[in-house]
């Protein structure tokens, strides 16, 4: 791993992985998506010779879920094609390919947290594009690494353009109107550094294949959001509700928690509890 390329390197998990790789002595090469539009093959290509890098990390995303619904194509470009430009490049390379996935490829359906094996189902456009993404990996590379993940959040959320749920949360806290938040959706939201490091962790061990990195507790979106203001001091005027109640355009997975089996078979450290967490999270916030 002495060179890398990260794509989406400005992003919440882009900065950490940089962060990280540097720290395990890595030379590091990172592009945002100003400077690189992975839909363009010809682009990466010159990207990835200019480079020559051992292993090419992709945590570039179209993650607007609800916009998708009626962009389907720009989804699929970037998170189906897209994964597709850089598995050729890195074929042609000789370059180990990670790519960050989602929990959205479930339905949601099972009531319990997901393991690599379980059966995938999207329900939406985004989720489709994302599974399309694992599947041009998988496809063109015998050994991708796919890691799916859920509901990241990291200190870099504060400085971009879509942020991250700790970061909507207290912005709406601070606004001081009342908060409602679904308590009938479960995920399990997961640290950018601690998705990072564990990535490499597999990595370092020359693992291929799907992974599950989720935060490690299966929790509530309404939950998530008390636990936010308990370790913030906040106490805002916060209520439940349901997906009945508040209809987006996307569906979504109603239980789409991630179990991390796979990689806690390795001997990896497990995820440390939320609320460690997300204290860590306004440590480094600070």
């Amino acid at each position: 791993m002495a060179k890398a390329l990260i794509v989406g390197a400005s992003g919440q998990l882009g900065v950490e992985l940089v962060r990280e790789l540097r720290r395990r002595g890595s030379e590091v090469t990172g592009y945002d998506r100003v400077h690189l539009d992975i839909t363009a093959l010809a682009a990466v290509e010159r990207a990835v010779a200019d480079c020559v890098p051992d292993v090419i990390f992709n945590c570039a995303a179209y993650n607007q879920v609800d916009v998708a619904e009626k962009d389907p194509h720009t989804a699929l470009a970037v998170n189906g094609l897209g994964v597709r430009n850089l598995a050729l490049a890195s074929r042609q390379w000789d370059a180990r390919l990670v790519h960050f996935s989602t929990d959205y490829v479930f339905d949601g359906t099972a009531g319990r947290p997901y393991v690599e094996t379980d059966a995938t189902h999207p329900l939406s456009a985004y989720a489709v594009s994302k599974l399309t993404g694992e599947q041009y990996a998988q496809a063109y590379l015998d050994n991708a690494l796919v890691v799916r993940t859920s509901g990241v959040f990291g200190p870099a959320g504060r400085h971009t353009r879509r942020g991250n749920f700790v970061e909507l949360m207290l912005r709406l806290a601070h606004e001081g109107r009342p908060i409602r938040v679904v308590e009938d959706h479960v995920a399990s939201p997961t640290f950018a550094p601690l998705l990072a490091s564990r990535t490499l962790d597999l990595l370092e061990r020359r693992e291929s294949g799907v992974f599950h990195i989720g935060g490690g507790a299966a929790i509530s979106w309404f939950q998530y959001a008390q636990l936010i203001f308990s370790v913030a001091g906040l106490q805002p005027e916060l209520h439940a509700t349901s997906e009945r109640e508040y209809r987006t355009p996307a569906r979504r997975p109603r239980y789409s928690a991630l179990k991390n089996a796979r990689m806690e078979a390795l001997g990896i450290e497990p995820m440390p509890p939320l609320a460690e967490a997300v204290s860590d999270y306004f440590a480094a916030r600070d």
